[in-house]
């Protein structure tokens, strides 16, 4: 008698550990994991019932389309989960966020077109992130970060036609990435990515399926064999002139400012004007192509062609004024200190900002009335203000043979 009270004794306390609903089986493993195998069993939901020591967990080849996000809740000691080949089409977000020992995770074979990337962020310890064959067309920027012990990362077989600069930056672990099969536009946003896999050591399975399905002329092309030559970083360069200004009120000058830029594609021109008083940033013209001012007056006009013109430039212009050269491969900036003669220390008064913070590569120096963009540290431009008699030829002959000192002695800075 006391034989068979011991064993039910040992079977009332291991029953907790042991739970497992009917359309699974459940077994310890040699390491102590606890699996609960539940595959090819015609599931439409995920089986209630499982105990919450649960480390392994295979639902693969089943009916699941919707995961919610209490799915997964009474197993919360999850290391490995097995999703493959069921007919996902929708996971809401917080399904995966409560497993924090999660190391495997295999959605592949579904029919997601999103996934909660958010969840990621709970899954430090994942290893293996199985993705493909889905129809995700994305993957947002950043989605990815924090996954430190990622191993392996399978997206391949998807809809990607690009992926965000950096996808794959911050994953130390990472050893193999399978891209192929993904519709991917080689534009020059992509670039970063024939670059970075041939500096990187972890493995490109099947490079040469990771092909191009557009641009026309670089379809069927591996994506690792885009051509530099088509995608050329911007350079920028800054001139300057300033001359008299218009009639009007206020005697002074226009202050123009020339950006020059190069590049494949062409380089987008922005501007960012930091004085003691405001910061403006312009992202386009601010003048429209029949010479009027887009969006009502307009205090600095930016041309299409690179041109910025401050009319009657006062002192509460002087700033700093760089220019910025943006096109898909990256981005170059130049800038200018501006100030007007007779200022008490005017470059004590500049806003301390610096224009290149953020921009790497970024630089801006001063040449005679050149800016070489290869060079360190700003300079000061001192802008002449000068009389309304200044606007006569023998005025403005006089303006001009009194900036070329100025730009002498910025030779010899």
């Amino acid at each position: 008698m006391r034989p068979l009270l011991g064993v039910l004794v040992l079977v009332t306390l291991l029953s907790p550990g042991l739970a497992c609903p009917a359309p699974c089986s459940c077994s310890t493993k040699k390491n102590g994991r606890l699996l609960a195998e539940c595959a090819y069993r015609e599931l439409r939901d995920v089986p209630r019932g499982l105990s919450p020591n649960v480390t392994i967990l295979t639902l693969s080849a089943n009916r699941l389309g919707h995961l919610g996000h209490t799915s997964l809740a009474e197993v919360p000691e999850l290391q490995s989960l097995w999703l493959g080949y069921n007919h996902i089409s929708l996971v809401e977000p917080g399904t995966f966020a409560g497993l924090p020992h999660l190391k495997n995770l295999d959605l592949s074979h579904n029919r997601l077109a999103d996934f909660p990337w958010q969840d990621l962020r709970n899954l430090s310890a994942l290893q293996i992130l199985k993705l493909s064959n889905n129809r995700l067309a994305a993957v947002p920027r950043g989605a990815l970060a924090g996954l430190r012990e990622l191993r392996s990362l399978w997206l391949n077989d998807n809809e990607l036609a690009t992926l965000a600069h950096g996808t794959f930056e911050g994953l130390p672990a990472l050893a193999q990435l399978q891209l192929f099969h993904n519709p991917f536009n080689c534009s020059c946003k992509l670039f970063w990515l024939k670059e970075w896999a041939h500096d990187t050591s972890v493995v490109l399975s099947r490079a040469g399926s990771t092909l191009c399905a557009a641009p026309a002329r670089l379809r069927g092309r591996p994506v690792t064999d885009i051509p530099g030559a088509l995608c050329v970083p911007p350079s920028a360069q800054l001139t300057y002139l300033s001359g008299p200004a218009a009639a009007g009120p206020r005697d002074g000058l226009t202050l123009t400012l020339h950006c020059s830029v190069a590049g494949s594609p062409p380089p987008e021109i922005r501007w960012q004007i930091r004085t003691a008083a405001r910061r403006v940033d312009i992202h386009g013209p601010t003048v429209a192509r029949d010479g009027g001012a887009k969006g009502g007056r307009q205090r600095f006009l930016a041309f299409k062609n690179g041109t910025m013109a401050i009319p009657n430039f006062g002192k509460e212009d002087e700033g700093t004024y760089t220019c910025l050269a943006v096109n898909d491969v990256g981005m170059r900036d130049v800038s200018i200190n501006v100030a007007l003669a007779g200022s008490a220390n005017p470059a004590e008064e500049l806003p301390r900002d610096d224009p290149q913070a953020g921009h790497p590569g970024g630089h801006s120096c001063a040449k005679g009335d050149e800016l070489d963009p290869s060079g360190m540290g700003e300079k000061l431009v001192i802008v002449y203000r000068v009389s309304g008699e200044a606007r006569s030829g023998a005025g403005a002959r006089e303006f001009r043979l009194g900036i070329l000192p100025l730009a002498l002695g910025l030779l010899l800075w």
